[in-house]
């Protein structure tokens, strides 16, 4: 793993490291990180606290299932959701909390070595990482029998995606991000059980916070599988976020990264179970996506809203990676997602 422990996202003055960043982030220091308002009034204390948001996403596929588990915190609020969506029956488990103030949840600012904690009335999610951040732990424990340990395995030689971009006027989003991981563990639902191997299971980590913007909308389509040769393969794509002079559109084979361009997506917003199609503007991808299931959540009250797909799936296509070799792919899992969200 390329790292520096000392350095941190904001900088002397007070402003952060913007576009993409090589080195492992000790600490994402947003106190330091001069908050103002547009009208440049400096902002202090609780209000800039509750301005800052964070959230973690693990996803967990194989020919099996497709998992997803979050922790978000955003201070008036915190959510937990954990899914699996069985590839072989059509079923989707899912469970989802919301803790009011965020009581019980606690986000360390350390993309690499922190942990992250939800609790609430006997249901507990932990993610937490080794000393070096080269292996992360998922512990869950909910009621009526859900519960995962999972371990991801990231090789001191893999290279995540770090960017910061600036949100709005007086904003900025960091994210860190990876695919492509073998994983091992067990995850219990009921009277089901799911052995992951690192065989045949890889996954996928969004950290990202930030000052974000107040409203916001996205697509997002991410993998992770194994290609015909043995070799692991992930990708992480967005539009509508991150995208102020840089993106988060990348590639990886066996954890070398391969950057990407702006991404296009097409697809029918009311009908998403239709085929979606993705491709970057730098010609070295193009995919099609067969949503085979989703997971979906509305929410209109007075200080926040999502409206919210995610589907599951399998993409087929071409990709392109630094070495100019043009990478066959036949349906490997993963998301798709359509997201509004005000916060």
């Amino acid at each position: 793993m390329k790292s520096s422990q000392k350095l941190k996202l904001i900088q002397s003055n007070s402003q952060p490291l913007y576009g993409e960043i090589p080195q492992a982030l000790s600490e994402i220091n947003y106190q330091d990180y001069d908050l103002r308002t547009p009208m440049d009034k400096p902002i202090k204390g609780l209000r800039k606290e509750a301005a800052f948001n964070q959230f973690q996403f693990i996803g967990l596929m194989n020919e099996d299932i497709i998992a997803g588990i979050a922790i978000v915190d955003l201070k008036l609020i915190s959510n937990v959701f954990f899914y699996v969506y069985d590839l072989k029956t059509n079923e989707l488990y899912e469970r989802s909390l919301l803790q009011p103030l965020a009581i019980g949840t606690s986000i360390e600012p350390k993309p690499d070595t922190g942990k992250s904690r939800f609790s609430q009335l006997g249901n507990k999610v932990e993610i937490s990482t080794n000393e070096t951040g080269t292996e992360r732990y998922l512990s869950v424990n909910l009621a009526k029998g859900v519960s995962a340990e999972v371990t991801l395995f990231q090789p001191a030689t893999y290279e995540p995606l770090r960017v910061c971009s600036k949100a709005g006027y007086n904003g900025w989003v960091f994210t860190q991000k990876t695919a492509g991981l073998a994983a091992e563990g067990t995850i219990s639902w009921g009277d089901k059980e799911y052995k992951l191997s690192k065989n045949n299971t890889r996954s996928s980590t969004d950290w990202s916070c930030g000052f974000m913007r107040r409203e916001t909308s996205w697509n997002w389509a991410c993998f992770s599988g194994l290609l015909n040769d043995g070799r692991s393969v992930g990708l992480n794509l967005a539009a509508g976020v991150n995208e102020t002079g840089v993106t988060e559109n990348c590639l990886w084979v066996d954890g070398e990264l391969t950057k990407l361009n702006m991404a296009n997506f097409e697809f029918e917003r009311y009908s998403p179970e239709e085929p979606w199609r993705v491709k970057t503007t730098d010609g070295l991808l193009e995919l099609t996506f067969q949503p085979y299931g989703r997971r979906e959540e509305k929410i209109n009250a007075i200080l926040i809203a999502s409206n919210f797909k995610q589907m599951f799936g399998y993409f087929s296509g071409w990709m392109i990676d630094n070495s100019g070799s043009k990478i066959e792919l036949n349906n490997i899992p993963g998301f798709m997602e359509d997201h509004y969200a005000k916060w």
